[in-house]
């Protein structure tokens, strides 16, 4: 009774989190998403007995994938748009086949589940799970194993090589960027001084506590912009803080 209510329970949060990882609009959520789903699949291995399944679902897929996915969204950034520009010729078209042979891949999966005969995990695991999932991994199932590895190492070559980017023009200077700062000060009026940083002249050293003007007030640029509306008004003046750190 407790697995059958695990599962649907499991089963609904599963599916919502896969449709928010599909449809959100922010990469963010998505990946968040994508931890939910991945959550849910380990405390169904869990469930089923399977704990090493569970273990390797929670350390591998939700503790180093995810944290790659995030580390990566920090570098390109949250607003960054994506290109929609095609850089090899027909990829569209056999991502349509590849999406036709994955769907046949999942119609032959539950095919096999639901027309099979289970053989129950009492008989698989009779040596234990972790023996049985070795076994089956480097005996019936290694040439598939084989195949699957050398897919994800040619995966991150693929992406290594669409990445790489010859330098057209040579990498600008410290000065070339000073002079072009000033150079755009002149046209435009644009601030050349790099922005404050947050917790100047602050009573926090935090990212989301604003530097402070001469007057007292907030400077709005020393805070990311995603953080601004959870900056408040300090409590005391610039003066009041040197006075009270210069008594001391």
């Amino acid at each position: 009774m407790g697995e059958t209510v695990t599962f649907w329970v499991l089963a609904v949060v599963s599916v919502a989190a896969a449709l928010g990882l599909v449809f959100s609009r922010k990469a963010v959520y998505s990946a968040l998403m994508l931890g939910v789903v991945m959550l849910s699949l380990a405390v169904l291995y869990a469930v089923q007995d399977a704990p090493f399944l569970a273990a390797v679902q929670i350390i591998v897929y939700t503790g180093a994938v995810m944290m790659l996915f995030l580390f990566v969204l920090m570098l390109v950034g949250v607003d960054s748009s994506d290109s929609l520009v095609e850089t090899l010729r027909g990829q569209r078209f056999w991502a349509f086949i590849a999406g036709l042979g994955f769907a046949a891949l999942l119609a032959l999966g539950f095919g096999n589940v639901v027309f099979a005969a289970p053989k129950g995990l009492t008989a698989v695991n009779q040596v234990g799970n972790v023996p049985s999932i070795a076994e089956s991994i480097f005996t019936r199932y290694v040439f598939a194993f084989e195949v699957t590895s050398a897919l994800l190492i040619t995966a991150a070559l693929g992406a290594m090589v669409l990445a790489h980017r010859e330098r057209a023009e040579p990498k600008a200077t410290q000065k070339d960027l000073s002079r072009a700062r000033f150079a755009a000060f002149g046209e435009t009026g644009a601030n050349p001084a790099p922005l404050p940083g947050p917790g100047t002249y602050a009573r926090h050293n935090a990212i989301d506590m604003p530097a402070l003007l001469p007057d007292g007030t907030i400077s709005k640029l020393s805070v990311n912009r995603h953080l601004t509306r959870h900056t408040e008004e300090p409590e005391a003046p610039v003066a009041e803080i040197t006075e009270g750190e210069n008594s001391k």
